[in-house]
């Protein structure tokens, strides 16, 4: 009879502990690693909200304190009294809403062309096209300033939408990029049965690249909803700012000036739309980065 020695039934349960620490350990370091940057870029958010809910006498403590002594909801009922955030929200989400519409419009369409269309120096065109990203907004400021002056736009919306409807470069490149891995067979069945340019365009391509649209959507109101040196060069009249220009003024209202819990809960008001369409759309978002090419 042939008997077992415990030698033998010990090495494969070694093996097999040895096996999942090299298989698993990698992860679990990466993991931790991931979590301990995501808990370092966080934190100036988690800092902005437990500010908003402070005292006044907790803000300027050191070692700062984390955790409020007494949670003051009163700051953001203050900060709207004295902030005029009815209006400058009133036309941020209109001026938001206008640029979403030119950059979609435009950049699927500038897209499409570049993407389908054969034509002379079509790739020329898309490299000078391309060329454009690595000019400075300084660089045309002065003399985009002068002309939107002499037509009479200064201290309207129109120089903050405008711009827009002609097409925004990365946009194009990106949804280019897209339209370019959808089948040549999709169109050309589209063709047979009918379709004209305008319905492929319509009916196939705007829904087969949704994702890169999200993506686009998601950019063009982020950038929109946060910019601050467009509205403050072209918008002198108060009742025309944004949350961004509105928000900068409201440091310098008299008796705001120290107020930082009060500041903080005007931020913490501006960026909680940005964070909430993120997190509705953070899925399409990924998933459109990812199949267009956008890395990093």
């Amino acid at each position: 009879m042939t008997t077992i020695s415990q030698s033998s039934v010990d090495r494969p349960q070694h093996s097999y502990w040895r096996d999942n620490i090299s298989r698993y350990g990698g992860k679990v370091l990466l993991y931790l690693v991931l979590i301990g940057c995501s808990l370092w870029f966080i934190l100036p958010l988690i800092w902005m909200v437990m500010t908003s809910f402070m005292p006044i006498q907790q803000v300027g403590k050191f070692p700062p304190e984390w955790i409020p002594t007494t949670w003051q909801f009163e700051n953001y009922t203050e900060a709207l009294r004295f902030w005029n955030f009815n209006v400058t929200f009133r036309n941020t989400i209109v001026i938001t809403a206008a640029t979403m519409v030119g950059n979609l419009v435009s950049s699927t369409l500038v897209a499409y062309g570049f993407a389908r269309f054969r034509f002379p120096y079509r790739d020329t065109l898309f490299l000078v096209l391309l060329a454009t990203m690595m000019l400075p907004f300084a660089v045309l400021l002065i003399p985009v300033y002068i002309a939107y002056n002499e037509i009479g736009l200064v201290n309207t919306f129109w120089p903050l939408i405008l711009p827009h409807y002609f097409g925004n470069a990365f946009f194009i490149f990106l949804c280019r990029q897209f339209f370019l891995g959808i089948p040549q067979d999709l169109i050309d069945s589209g063709k047979i049965d009918g379709a004209g340019e305008m319905m492929i365009f319509t009916r196939i391509m705007v829904p087969l690249a949704k994702p890169a649209i999200i993506v686009i959507a998601i950019l063009s109101f982020q950038n929109s909803w946060n910019e601050f040196l467009g509205p403050l060069i072209y918008l002198k009249d108060q009742n025309l700012h944004t949350l961004a220009l509105g928000l900068y003024y409201f440091q310098g209202l008299p008796g705001q000036g120290g107020m930082q819990n009060q500041q903080m809960a005007a931020t913490v008001m501006m960026v909680i739309p940005v964070l909430v369409v993120f997190f509705i759309f953070q899925k399409q978002f990924i998933q459109g980065a990812n199949i267009s090419g956008l890395k990093g």
